[in-house]
């Protein structure tokens, strides 16, 4: 019994085992397989957490703004596509990359300067925002950062209606140049890419009070009506009422004297206010006075005169200046040296910006240059000057140089080149209402010089007039 007991305890150790293997005994019926797993290899067994994935899509179409300073962001298919700002031209934004956070709630849009190529970046988070202004609640938080102008804070909200709307108006204010084969070109293609962003301007003022040179001689414009008012002068400037001219004539064919002299246009009548080598006169903002240069035998100074009274001319300033540039506001001139911009008041110590600072790498910097702060914005001014190194291709004078004209922003040093690399413009000006732009085009002694019109988003360049070195009274 015992043996037998030890060979039925083998029997089943060799049935169990064989059983595992998958041999039935007669013990033991056949079992069913374990179902064939579906599962791929490599792949995370069913009880392991799989992360949802992280949705790559962001908000566009939206509207953005904010306040202190005023501002507006267009977020468009791409991304960023224009910043705006309280009386300043718009910005063409270049959208790039665009990321998103890992709360899915987030993301951060970059995008380029297009006329400087600063860095810009655009947050939004999707979360209440109020605009401390008004009532109005908003879908997104912004945050716009730009590496010149600084950070800008506000709202946005989802506003797809608006952009149809936007593009099909630019384009039909912005017709198609073509080539020979009627086909748009290149350059076409590339410029209204980036004027599709741009609203057309249409509140602007053409000028009733305008004055410039013609064949050497000084006509005087006013609603339409032109007028000469001396054969022969420069450094031209009309009153804001746009009823008188000052200009500057020279008294000596040979030596430097000079004098200037008032022209009123309802009679006709001219009369010198400043004699003695005096030049570049300027009106306040109200009419009341003239600021103008000096010569006291060893340096040019600021002077000043009451335009009901010249006879009393004064001492403005006794900083030493090489030109005047106008006005900044009643009681502040600006005007330079070879270093620097000078901020002359009379009720404060004179403050300066170094030319370099305003003119960069690529112009340099000369006594014959403008200046002209915006008559709605004193941080925008508008200068013009010669390349350090001229365009390819761009016409030069006999000095083989090239002239142009750009933006300049006091407080931020924002730089943007409007004159054309094709043109060689002088002697830009702004208009009253600080929208648009006129200059001198073409080199003297080789072409005949014009006046052409430009707005100052760089939009809306045209012919505009005969003559040379418009100034713009009202």
């Amino acid at each position: 019994m015992r043996a037998h007991r030890w060979k039925f305890a083998g029997t089943s150790l060799l049935c169990s085992t064989l059983a595992v293997c998958g041999i039935a005994s007669a013990q033991n019926p056949p079992q069913k397989p374990p179902p064939k797993s579906t599962q791929k290899p490599g792949a995370p067994a069913a009880d392991t957490q799989v992360p949802s994935p992280v949705s790559r899509h962001y908000p566009i179409l939206i509207v953005a703004h904010g306040n202190e300073p005023s501002w507006s962001l267009r977020l468009g298919m791409k991304g960023p596509e224009r910043l705006d700002r309280s009386v300043y031209p718009p910005i063409i934004l270049d959208p790039g990359e665009t990321t998103a956070e890992e709360s899915g709630s987030a993301w951060t849009y970059h995008a380029k300067d297009d006329a400087t190529n600063a860095d810009v970046t655009v947050r939004v988070s999707r979360e209440a925002c109020s605009d401390n202004m008004s009532d109005a609640k908003y879908t997104f938080a912004v945050m716009v950062h730009h590496a010149q102008i600084g950070d800008l804070q506000g709202c946005g909200q989802s506003a797809p209606d608006k952009f149809p709307e936007f593009r099909k108006k630019n384009q039909l204010d912005m017709p198609d140049e073509f080539d020979d084969k009627n086909k748009p070109t290149d350059k076409d293609k590339e410029k209204d890419k980036k004027l599709a962003v741009l609203d057309p301007i249409t509140n602007f003022h053409p000028p009733v009070s305008v004055a410039y040179l013609e064949a050497g001689r000084v006509v005087f414009s006013r609603s339409a009506v032109k007028k000469i008012a001396a054969p022969a002068g420069s450094e031209l400037a009309v009153s804001h009422d746009g009823k008188k001219l000052l200009y500057t004539r020279s008294d000596s064919k040979m030596g430097p004297e000079r004098s200037i002299v008032l022209y009123d246009a309802e009679t006709g009548r001219s009369v010198d206010i400043a004699t003695g080598n005096a030049r570049s006169a300027f009106w306040s903002p109200d009419d009341a006075r003239v600021a103008f240069l000096k010569y006291d035998g060893k340096l040019w100074q600021v002077w000043t005169l009451p335009a009901s009274n010249p006879g009393n001319a004064a001492l403005f300033s006794p900083q030493a200046v090489d030109s005047l540039h106008g006005w900044i506001s009643p009681n502040t001139v600006l005007a330079s040296d070879m270093q620097n911009t000078w901020f002359l008041s009379e009720d404060k110590p004179p403050q300066s910006i170094p030319l370099k600072d305003v003119y960069g790498d690529t112009f340099q910097i000369m006594s014959s240059d403008t200046i002209r702060p915006n008559p709605i914005n004193s941080d925008l001014w508008l200068v013009t000057a010669y390349y350090l190194n001229t365009p390819t291709g761009a016409p030069t004078d006999s000095m083989g140089l090239n002239s142009t004209f750009f933006l300049f922003e006091v407080k931020s040093h924002r730089r943007t080149i409007l004159g054309a690399p094709d043109t060689f413009a002088r002697a830009a000006e702004w208009s009253r209402d600080g929208l648009q732009i006129f200059f001198t085009r073409g080199v003297a002694g080789k072409n005949v010089l014009a006046t052409s019109r430009v707005f100052w988003d760089s939009t809306g360049l045209k012919p505009y007039s005969p003559g040379s070195y418009l100034v713009v009274g009202k």
